[in-house]
């Protein structure tokens, strides 16, 4: 994809939703780090359904790390995953109020080195809590990159610098987002849905859907 239609791409994105957000529900970095942390292999939905009941408990480093691994596995224990994350949030806890005064670093290498924190856990935190132009590429973004050409790559880390590469600077604050929720809503996994994408007329996949 030449860089004219990548820019038409994200115009296009763009107009449907100018301040597009995570569906997550959060009030604060640590709320959003502790509900990304969720969210591996889980849905929006059901991390916010638990958050919701588990943060009017229990929204800071200090709370979560005095309810313990044990006190915190009855709050999620509907999410995937769900003993090794608490295992992981409580130690994530403890550092966080050892290392940087409870407050949830603006930077990637503090960031990671939070247990259960990766590359693209910090990246959603870095774009979403503290506005930093990165692209955290997940299971939509990946398709959505390879299937339209905006950037493609074999590997998650290939397309994240393909994107990094191709998003012109006035769409990587929001690219992250655009892409992720297009990705959800309209160009699915199994069916995209080409009939209403607003991006199809740029995009590069032959095989477009008819109406169903």
């Amino acid at each position: 994809m030449n860089a004219a239609r990548r820019c038409a791409l994200y115009q296009a994105l763009q107009s449907l939703d100018p301040h597009p957000t995570t569906e997550l529900e959060y009030q604060t970095p640590f709320e959003l780090l502790i509900a990304v942390m969720l969210s591996a292999q889980a849905t929006d939905v059901s991390v916010n359904k638990a958050t919701r009941i588990l943060f009017a408990r229990a929204n800071t480093p200090r709370a979560l790390l005095e309810l313990g691994a044990d006190g915190l596995r009855p709050y999620i224990q509907s999410i995937g995953l769900y003993r090794t994350k608490a295992r992981n949030i409580i130690a994530a806890c403890a550092m966080l109020l050892e290392r940087y005064q409870g407050q949830v670093p603006a930077e990637r290498a503090a960031l990671e080195s939070l247990p259960g924190v990766g590359r693209k856990t910090a990246n959603v935190v870095l774009n979403t809590a503290f506005g930093q132009p990165v692209i955290a590429v997940d299971t939509h973004i990946f398709r959505v990159a390879n299937r339209t050409g905006l950037a493609p790559g074999r590997t998650v880390r290939e397309v994240e610098k393909a994107l990094e590469a191709a998003t012109p600077r006035e769409f990587q604050r929001h690219a992250h987002h655009w892409l992720i929720l297009h990705g959800r809503y309209v160009c699915k996994a199994r069916r995209p849905e080409c009939w209403h994408c607003a991006i199809a007329p740029l995009c590069e996949f032959q095989s477009k859907t008819p109406p169903p």
